[in-house]
């Protein structure tokens, strides 16, 4: 017997794959024994009637549009009416209402770079980044107005998902490489490099996030010269992406120092330099071992934006508890934070979902 097969689990551990019948899999994994037999009856009873009973309200018992909250009240399931009702006040706040159309090209321009970049077959540089530089000045122009006769909205007047994107992008954008480079500090034989690192990240790890963002807003305009004054919504993002980085940068300090001294020894024995060293060979190798827990804190990063409401800002979350506050739609606010939590997994499960494809392309070219 070889020792691939003295290893391997055996069948009853493994999951369906196709190798065996549905059959022989259910009576090995889901019927093996009375206590697991038992269990797998209780679990589906439980499925069952948590199943019919969502299936009911969710679906053959809803409302899916009226103009009438009188006709939700009357129903005996969900009202999904509110959605189709209030969606545009959730989905883009207080942003003028007649320029909503800004808004939807602005996201539709978004996920069009983020699918892009992201698509291992349009890596090249002549492409993307002229896609970046014209994708960024044409969400700058919409957004913000003022050219080619379109009316200026402030940064004020700005909310909902296009908010929650802004806040989130700029968190990940600037946050990452300050990460990388707290990292790096922090494992650096420089005194004064490795002791700033260490200050910064643990005095900023140990302060909440809703301090930072009143530190941000309003202590912060304190210190500045009289008449100079740095934009609101820049601080904020400035405040979460130096938090995001204070624990990102702990993660990637993990990978690093899961690399094996080999690579150094080897990195050295080529007259390698250590910024060669460390973009070429140690980084990329440290970010394949730390990417689940990279995208664990991307994923919050994005959740974290709904922290916001603490300093005046209407991103998704906040614009839903405003606009739920109609009396004559009010009760029917479970269906509103549903659609807004379909909104934040759709977001967080499609990172999670490309976050394990590039662990596989990663995994590929591995012993």
């Amino acid at each position: 017997m070889s020792a691939i097969q003295q290893i391997s689990p055996p069948v009853s551990q493994l999951p369906f794959d196709g190798r065996q019948s549905w059959a022989n899999w259910a009576r090995i994994n889901l019927f093996g024994g009375v206590a697991q037999t038992l269990c797998t009856l209780v679990i589906a009873v439980l499925v069952l009637k948590v199943g019919s009973f969502l299936l009911r309200w969710g679906v053959l018992d809803a409302v899916w549009y009226t103009t009438d909250p009188e006709v939700c009240k009357q129903a005996a399931g969900a009202c999904w009416a509110v959605i189709a009702e209030k969606h545009r006040p959730i989905l883009f706040g207080l942003y003028p209402y007649d320029e909503h159309w800004r808004l939807v090209l602005f996201i539709a321009i978004y996920l069009v770079t983020v699918v892009v970049s992201l698509t291992p077959a349009l890596w090249n540089r002549r492409l993307l980044i002229p896609l970046w530089v014209v994708s960024f000045a044409a969400m700058t122009v919409l957004i913000f107005g003022g050219v080619f006769g379109l009316r200026y909205v402030p940064t004020s007047e700005w909310g909902g998902l296009p908010l929650t994107i802004i806040l989130f992008s700029g968190t990940v954008l600037f946050g990452m490489p300050v990460a990388v480079i707290l990292a790096l500090g922090r494992r650096s034989h420089l005194p004064v490099a490795r002791g700033a690192s260490v200050i910064f990240i643990e005095t900023l790890r140990g302060v909440p996030l809703i301090t930072i963002l009143f530190v941000a807003v309003n202590i912060f305009p304190l210190f500045l010269p009289a008449g100079m004054e740095i934009n609101k919504l820049l601080r904020i993002v400035v405040g979460i992406a130096v938090f995001f980085a204070c624990y990102q940068a702990e993660v990637i300090r993990g990978g690093l120092q899961a690399i094996p001294r080999g690579q150094y020894e080897a990195a050295a024995s080529l007259n390698l330099t250590y910024w060669q060293t460390t973009r070429r060979i140690i980084l990329p190798q440290a970010i394949r071992i730390s990417l689940p827990a990279i995208t664990n804190h991307i994923i919050a990063a994005m959740k974290n934006t709904s922290f916001v409401i603490i300093i005046g800002l209407f991103d998704i979350l906040t614009a839903t508890t405003a606009v739920m506050q109609d009396p004559l739609w009010r009760s029917f606010y479970i269906e509103a934070y549903l659609f807004v939590a379909f909104i934040y997994f759709a977001f967080g499960y499609s990172l999670s979902l490309y976050a394990r494809r590039v662990e596989k392309w990663t995994d590929a070219g591995r012993v």
